[in-house]
């Protein structure tokens, strides 16, 4: 072998131990770290979006400070108020007027006085009533005024008042100390109660009729899912009295039989003279209720992350998110709503808020057959659960913290109650592939901004989202999970429900969600405009002596508010929308089409002496002219004086003309939900989603997601294999990164109080 051979052949080995050398250096070496990009939108806007900021806890401090020394009463700590006390039920912001506000946005006006509504309890008066007054300016308080009559009519009475969390301890306190020691023989024996033993549900509204505060209390096994078990026991306590000691028990229910009180049922169950239907003792974890996974950890579940960092900003109370902006906010009584939103610079709604969440049950136990719950009274704002990162929400979505002031004099917080995260949702927002004449692909990923709150109110979840797309359409969407509300099963219950354990009746009802819209589409003044089908009957013009049915296109002006107004079931025109004033480049007016899903069970009887207070749930839509002194479909007062409603929406629809007005949708949705198995532990959300969608109907001149930076087109004489021509080609250099995972927290049970 001559030396040059030797050389080469010493040079190629060298050349393979270096890149051997190389593999085994690089091959253990971590993707680097995911750098964020600067998102691309600016804000012009000067922080006026602060408009409807929530009230921070200095400024809820100060009302409070303003209140207890400017109304010359002495405040008590809703925290501890007994019901003949003065105390302040909660604080909130006051959302200043809409001319006052679009003169500050849009005219270069003053910026509105900023200002907290706050709701007090005056029980230590010869008149009890519960009183709202406006308090600002804020940060520093200087006057308050009565708005109550203005908002209302009149005072609102004093039985009309919210239940305060301190009652419901109060009224524990009562069945704990002198309720359930009246027949011990029968607790000890049947109920197996240990003083601590059982946990109690409220049933709502509180009577027959008004004046009345007078509550059915169910009793269930106080351990994890206590939802799922029922005893058979429900008690009907009086306490309308303003004097904790004057309340009483009215009846008492058990396993289908009443009582006058505990003592008879005591009585009864020492004679023989009961039919005892004992339940098995559950242990602490529930058993079947119990949402402990029933198997271990196995491979991980699939992860979004934002290889260049997030897309979208907040900026306080500001979103920016590709072309859109909008203000969010969080109502103590109603929860999440949305302001100002735009797309591309241009207003398409005022407002978009939850309004009220419904649910009427059926049962043949007392509590359950009387249950009309009005979820607002209670507080879908108050109520809102801190969000668990990577199940409630993306885990790399951005979390926000939430403060109210509600059955307290002190502001209480409420971490990571809101997330906002873009998603990928896995599938093409619009795609065509050409196989003829040319070849080509184009499509567009579906990716939008969520924006997410979850209410927990004694057994149900609400997971309460507002969507944006693209293309610019808006989706307001719920769906339902917890545990399912139940009766103990006796006698014909099954005709109100399905078996779900032993004892356990998952009891029939219906779950009513209300939203107000408020859309200013191309301007302040819109026309209500239904478009559909129908078939004709032609000739075929070619053919004389041959029929075709054709569908053309129907169109209708609706004029009224009575047009406007939507019977739940009844048939509603398939493409309604909000008209603008200006048209687009076709000739066609600019619109935004609102579009309902819904699985709706029915509404309750008109005939029924409490429909009025939700006679909003009469429609799936209804339009009307927007008014300031029509601000919500509903009241919090209405849950417990439903007879004499505070706010009755079906007064709202009284023929007034929408054309050319500014209107508001208040949109109704919801579903029928009969418990079954499959409910146990508890509902999951899939099939229990409902909403509404707002779309761009002839609002542009083409889809606007054609100028998204997402798209994807290439054609078969292209290289779609390079950077240039195909985004996708690169993902293996621009998306191989290590996204950064913050350490996992949970503040959910931090400064808890039982009730």
């Amino acid at each position: 072998m001559n030396v040059k051979t030797v050389l080469v052949l010493l040079g190629l080995a060298l050349a393979t131990i270096f890149a051997l050398v190389c593999m085994l250096l690089t091959r253990g070496r971590a993707p680097s770290t995911c750098q964020h990009l600067p998102v691309e939108q600016e804000d012009t806007e000067d922080g006026q979006s602060l408009v409807f900021a929530d009230l921070t806890p200095e400024e809820m401090a100060q009302v409070v400070r303003y209140l207890q020394g400017n109304l010359g009463v002495q405040l008590v700590d809703a925290s501890r108020a007994k019901p003949s006390d003065n105390c302040i039920a909660s604080v909130d912001l006051q959302v200043p007027a809409k001319a006052e506000v679009l003169r500050f946005l849009d005219g270069g006006g003053a910026r509105p006085a900023r200002e907290a509504l706050a709701v007090l309890y005056f029980g230590n008066q010869p008149e009890p009533n519960v009183t709202e007054y406006v308090v600002g300016p804020l940060p520093t308080p200087a006057y308050h005024r009565d708005v109550t009559v203005q908002k209302y009519g009149g005072k609102v009475p004093y039985h009309r008042r919210p239940t305060l969390a301190v009652e419901y301890r109060q009224l524990g306190g009562f069945l704990k100390g002198q309720v359930f020691p009246s027949a011990p023989a029968f607790m000890r024996q049947v109920m197996d109660y240990d003083g601590a033993s059982l946990a109690v549900v409220t049933a709502a509204p509180r009577g027959f009729q008004s004046g009345d505060r007078i509550t059915w209390f169910v009793l269930f096994q106080n351990v994890s899912g206590f939802f799922l078990h029922p005893v058979g026991l429900e008690v009907l306590v009086d306490h309308s009295s303003l004097d904790v000691s004057q309340w009483a028990v009215s009846r008492v229910f058990y396993n289908g039989q009443y009582y006058r009180d505990m003592v008879q049922l005591e009585s009864a169950y020492v004679q023989g003279r009961i039919s005892v239907e004992k339940v098995r003792k559950a242990p602490r974890d529930g058993d079947f209720s119990s949402m402990k996974p029933r198997a271990p950890s196995a491979a991980l579940f699939p992860l979004q992350y934002e290889p260049q960092g997030p897309r979208y900003s907040v900026r306080k109370n500001l979103v920016l998110f590709q072309a859109w902006s909008f203000a969010f906010g969080m109502s103590v009584s109603t929860g999440l709503r949305l302001f100002d939103i735009r797309h591309k610079g241009e207003r398409v709604a005022y407002e978009m808020s939850v309004q009220e969440a419904l649910s009427v049950y059926g049962s043949n136990c007392p509590g359950g057959m009387s249950t009309r719950y009005m979820d607002g009274s209670f507080g879908l704002g108050r109520y809102t659960s801190p969000l668990v990162r990577g199940v409630d929400c993306p885990y790399l979505a951005t979390y926000l913290d939430v403060h109210y002031l509600a059955n307290s004099q002190v502001p209480r917080i409420t971490k990571n109650a809101l997330c906002i995260f873009e998603q990928n949702l896995g599938s093409p927002l619009r795609r065509h592939y050409s196989n003829l004449q040319s070849l080509y692909y184009g499509g567009l990923v579906n990716s939008a901004l969520v924006v997410r709150s979850v209410a927990t109110v004694g057994n149900y979840d609400y997971v309460w989202d507002f969507i944006f797309y693209q293309n610019g359409a808006i989706e307001g969407k719920v769906q339902a999970t917890g545990y399912p509300s139940s009766s103990f099963l006796h006698g014909d219950g099954l005709r109100y429900g399905n078996r779900l354990w032993e004892h356990t009746l998952g009891t029939i009802h219906t779950h009513f969600i209300n939203y107000k819209v408020d859309l200013d589409v191309g301007g302040l003044k819109n026309s209500l405009v239904a478009h559909d089908m129908a078939f004709e009957m032609t000739r075929a013009p070619w053919s004389p002596e041959q029929q075709i049915e054709r569908p053309r296109l129907t169109k209708k002006v609706l004029d009224t508010e009575d047009q406007a107004a939507f019977r739940l079931q009844s048939k509603m025109p398939r493409y309604i929308y909000f008209a603008a004033n200006s048209k687009n480049k076709w000739g066609h007016q600019r619109g935004y089409r609102i579009q309902i899903t819904s699985f709706a069970g029915d509404h309750i009887p008109e005939a029924s002496s409490m429909e009025r207070a939700i006679s909003w749930a009469r429609y799936q839509l209804a339009v009307t002219w927007r008014k300031e002194e029509e601000p919500t479909s509903t009241s919090i007062y209405n849950q417990n004086d439903p007879w004499t409603p505070t706010v009755a929406f079906a007064d709202f629809i009284n023929n007034e003309t929408i054309t050319n007005e500014d209107l508001v949708a208040w949109i109704t949705t919801g579903f029928l939900h009969i418990p079954h198995s499959e409910d146990i532990p508890n509902t999951v959300t899939v099939g229990n989603s409902v909403g509404f969608l707002l779309r761009p109907y002839n609002y542009y001149d083409l889809d606007p997601s054609i100028y998204s930076h997402d798209g994807v087109f290439f054609t078969s004489e292209q290289d779609f294999m390079a950077c240039e021509i195909n985004p996708l080609a690169c993902l293996p250099k621009t998306a191989s990164c290590l996204p950064n995972f913050p350490p996992f927290t949970y503040d959910g049970f931090q400064n808890m109080s039982r009730l």
